[in-house]
């Protein structure tokens, strides 16, 4: 009784620990690669800008249940915005940001009014005819976009007024880790208030939470906006980093790899964005290193290895092992 006891207290007095994991894990994790890797900083910030653009896609797919192959138009249009607020407007990181956020939302907005409202392979079909339009305009409007050239010289001003952006990239990384974490506690916040609630609702049974009353199309054109923020969030950061913005940042192999990604670390948890993210990027860099032409091959592997053994991703191999183990015992 008084080892129960003892352990109810213990559980109390760390439960308040459990919402701060993930982000000091993230954190944690940012700081050692800082340290380990300082020499792989430019590497480094694409892979946490890709989970910042992972992470909008699992609140979409995961939650909502809403399948695209288009989500690199609000990456794309978050990119462009902040690009060009920065050569004619502005330099601060933070006004690009708030300029990528408000154009992915916008074209999340104009897009998810009509693509929301089909569903299966028309959904998809909408979502990539979406994408190459935007990608076409940005090529002929070469008064405004640059063309297949892009956006160059695209230059930012020191963060916040003191932190200037270096040639090795420890201000970016930084930079682009406090927006990830950001970004996931508002995630994290969202996916447990009634509204993410509701979306798990509608990704599991869309007629039935309509029957209920839920406004269904209105709660997928929400959460389309917010992910387009997100998204557009994502493509301000990377052309802050890179300094460039071209129309591949509308290619619909950027939304494939999105998606493999998070089926690869997870959908519908979050975390697995961020898992699946790391894992692709690092595989992909390394197969690509060793045999440029045929890095696809691993990453089909991989992929083909995840599926048929986590059909749920690398999130729930913890969940596999210890199902695993109870069988052989």
């Amino acid at each position: 009784m008084t080892d129960t006891a003892t352990q109810v207290s213990t559980s109390s007095r760390t439960a308040w620990l459990a919402p701060f994991l993930p982000v000091l894990l993230v954190s944690l994790g940012a700081a050692i690669a800082f340290f380990m890797f300082p020499y792989d900083l430019a590497f480094l910030t694409r892979i946490v800008i890709m989970m910042i653009f992972v992470l909008s896609f699992d609140l979409i797919l995961g939650y909502a249940g809403i399948a695209t192959l288009g989500h690199a138009a609000m990456y794309g249009c978050g990119a462009y915005a902040a690009g060009l607020i920065s050569l004619h407007l502005s330099p601060d990181p933070l006004i690009g940001l708030f300029a990528g956020a408000f154009a992915g939302a916008l074209i999340a907005w104009i897009s998810g009014i009509v693509l929301l409202r089909a569903q299966g392979v028309a959904l998809l079909m909408i979502s990539i005819a979406v994408t190459m339009v935007l990608q076409e305009t940005a090529s002929q409007a070469r008064w405004l976009t640059g063309g297949a050239d892009g956006l160059a010289g695209i230059t930012v001003s020191p963060l916040l007024g003191m932190f200037e952006f270096d040639f090795v990239g420890q201000v970016a990384f930084i930079y682009c880790v406090c927006i990830l974490i950001a970004l996931l506690v508002f995630c994290r916040v969202l996916a447990g208030s009634p509204f993410g609630l509701a979306l798990r609702g509608i990704e599991g049974s869309a007629s039935r939470m309509r029957a209920i009353g839920t406004p269904v199309y209105r709660r997928k054109v929400t959460v389309y906006v917010i992910a387009g923020a997100i998204a557009g969030i994502a493509g301000a950061l990377a052309a802050q980093a890179t300094g460039l913005v071209g129309i591949e940042v509308f290619n619909f192999s950027l939304s494939a790899d999105v998606m493999v990604m998070l089926i690869v670390g997870g959908a519908g948890r979050l975390y697995g964005a961020l898992i699946g993210t790391l894992i692709f990027m690092i595989v992909h860099h390394i197969a690509a290193s060793i045999d440029p032409f045929n890095w696809l091959f691993v990453i089909g592997f991989m992929l083909l290895v995840v599926v048929f053994a986590l059909p749920k991703g690398l999130v729930s191999l913890p969940d596999r092992l210890v199902s695993l183990s109870r069988r052989a015992s």
